[in-house]
């Protein structure tokens, strides 16, 4: 029997994908999008969490996405 690896790869890729001022933040200390700033706020803490949220939901919920590893 194999494990469904997708919550786990979908999660971590998202998380480090959407970690503010990673790659991007938004919104940004000077404008609405910044790249590779390596800083971040509040409110782009809440708006990351926020798409974090809303696209694992969208992943694991509405798509389905499955990713089996192993003998099966």
């Amino acid at each position: 029997m194999s494990a469904d690896w997708a919550p786990v790869l979908v999660a971590v890729v998202l998380f480090i994908v959407l970690m503010p001022g990673f790659i991007f933040q938004m919104p940004g200390n000077k404008g609405f999008v910044e790249f590779a700033s390596h800083q971040t706020s509040g409110v782009s803490i809440l708006v990351h969490s926020l798409l974090y949220f809303a696209l694992i939901c969208i992943f694991l919920l509405a798509i389905e996405v499955h990713v089996y590893m192993g003998s099966s």
